[in-house]
């Protein structure tokens, strides 16, 4: 007979499974009655990030020193704005990657292990709590480089939480953090050296996870060497904070991507592929326009109405409305009568175009999208404006 947590955890296998199975594409959001919550974000049954759980920033500052100890994490600010969207930590790793900050496997790594970790809390808190799962479908992010299979990031999930139980430590969180408590009765025990490193290292600052990352060990060999002297008193585990990126304070607008010229173009791109966006902005504010980003694709026509973009790029894909319906409405309005409408496709297929022509819209870019590809298109289609501007 299956005992309760088993279940539990079955629950969850089964759920994972069923999004690789499906080809699946959105979050799946899962939460616990304790209020925990985590997200796993898949792309055509990739699970290509995961976010939320316990210490989101101490995590990325673990992934970080691991995996790119060339960026110092503590210069890198964000904005109001960016930390209320709950991919704010993918967002921070793809703009590092297009600027060329990071490499490939540098970011690769970090999803994998950011997965790994989450997917790690997950099943232990499974096993204490019940959960509730959801999938949705209104974004998906969509990784710029190889992402492992699912079916592997749970095969690891299962071995580690078996190994982790093995060891005794079913009761042990990683999220704690070791504190000696009994420092006198520590030294009968441990030579000289060793009780120097356990004083500077177990002072209750250091989670397990980062504690690994220090020693360059594995949490479940950090954890196993501590567990007979937290099991004698000698260390306690107790409940640390976060340690969050400084935040700079902005204007409500600020998610409007400006340059230092006051007469640049604003361009806009209607968007839920998280990846592309970044790519845009990385590609357009430094040739001289602003970017605006809109994911809300319920409040879209609302937004571009308010900001009046001079070039919008449409790169949707969803149930319940697409690139070519957005088009069609845009052109409804006698404000985006001849604002230039690209969309963005995977192909530029003949029925592409006559669909995107059909829908009113003035051209089509065919994906993967270039740096060449972007400013030719947009160039092409602002001159006439950008020659008015300058004739006044």
């Amino acid at each position: 007979m299956n005992h309760p947590q088993m279940m539990v955890s079955n629950k969850l296998i089964n759920e994972f499974k069923t999004c690789n199975q499906l080809k699946y594409s959105g979050k799946l959001n899962i939460k616990s009655v304790n209020g925990q919550k985590w997200i796993f974000y898949y792309h055509a049954g990739k699970m290509i990030w995961a976010t939320g759980g316990t210490h989101p920033f101490r995590r990325l500052r673990r992934q970080f020193a691991q995996y790119c100890p060339s960026i110092d994490i503590d210069k890198i600010h964000l904005h109001p704005q960016e930390l209320s969207l709950d991919y704010w930590d993918y967002c921070l790793l793809v703009s590092l990657y297009n600027q060329e900050k990071i490499k490939p496997e540098q970011m690769t790594a970090v999803i994998e292990n950011t997965t790994a970790e989450l997917l790690f809390d997950l099943t232990q808190q499974a096993n204490f709590y019940s959960i509730s799962c959801d999938r949705n479908q209104e974004l998906f992010l969509e990784a710029p480089v190889s992402i492992s299979d699912a079916d592997m990031s749970l095969k690891l999930m299962q071995e580690s939480w078996e190994d982790w139980l093995a060891s005794g430590l079913k009761n042990i969180s990683p999220n704690l953090a070791p504190k000696l408590r009994k420092p006198e009765e520590l030294q009968k025990h441990v030579s000289s050296a060793v009780y120097n490193n356990f004083v500077t290292l177990i002072n209750g600052k250091y989670t397990l996870w980062d504690l690994a990352v220090k020693m360059k060990q594995s949490v479940l060999s950090v954890s196993h060497s501590l567990l007979p002297y937290i099991s004698k008193g000698i260390i306690e585990l107790v409940k640390v904070f976060d340690l969050p990126l400084r935040i700079i304070e902005v204007n409500k607008n600020s998610f409007i991507k400006k340059n230092t010229n006051p007469n640049s173009l604003l361009v806009a791109c209607v968007n839920n592929n998280l990846s592309l966006s970044q790519t845009l902005e990385d590609i357009l504010i430094p040739n001289g326009f602003r970017f605006i980003n809109i994911q809300d694709t319920i409040h879209a026509l609302s937004i571009l109405i308010e900001h009046r973009p001079n070039l919008i790029f449409l790169n949707l894909v969803l149930p319940v409305s697409s690139s070519y319906e957005i088009c069609a409405q845009l052109r409804r309005i006698s404000l985006f009568s001849n604002t230039p409408i690209i969309i963005l496709r995977d192909s530029d297929s003949p029925l592409e175009r006559i669909r995107a022509k059909v829908a009113g819209s003035t051209d089509l870019l065919a994906k993967p999208i270039s740096s060449d590809k972007v400013m030719g298109i947009v160039r092409k289609h602002t001159q006439a404006f950008s020659e008015s501007v300058i004739s006044h």
